[in-house]
């Protein structure tokens, strides 16, 4: 795995997490019944985006890092993934060449 591969599949878990993480713990402003003029009273009342990415942060590096050593180790490759065998030639004979 390259480094880019690895930065890619960082941000990707680190984006899914955040969507799962958002709305855990947010009262709105509706339950702490202070609505400000001008918005929806299901918005957020006290959101600390610090505090969010933090908690993502620690969430995500360790899932990360289990899924760069399945990735490492060859546990799971893509030609699991090829359930037609469409995915090009198969793996090379034992002498590494095709010929």
């Amino acid at each position: 795995m390259a480094i880019t591969s690895a930065l890619v599949l960082l941000a990707v878990i680190w984006f899914m997490t955040l969507f799962i993480v958002l709305p855990f713990a947010s009262r709105t402003q509706a339950e702490d019944g202070e609505i400000v003029p001008g918005t929806h009273g299901s918005a957020p009342a006290n959101f600390d985006p610090a505090r969010t990415a933090r908690i993502v942060t620690y969430w995500t590096v360790p899932i990360w890092i289990v899924m760069c050593t399945v990735i490492l180790m060859g546990w799971i490759t893509v030609d699991d993934f090829d359930l037609f065998k469409r995915f090009g030639p198969g793996p090379l004979p034992i002498g590494g060449t095709d010929g």
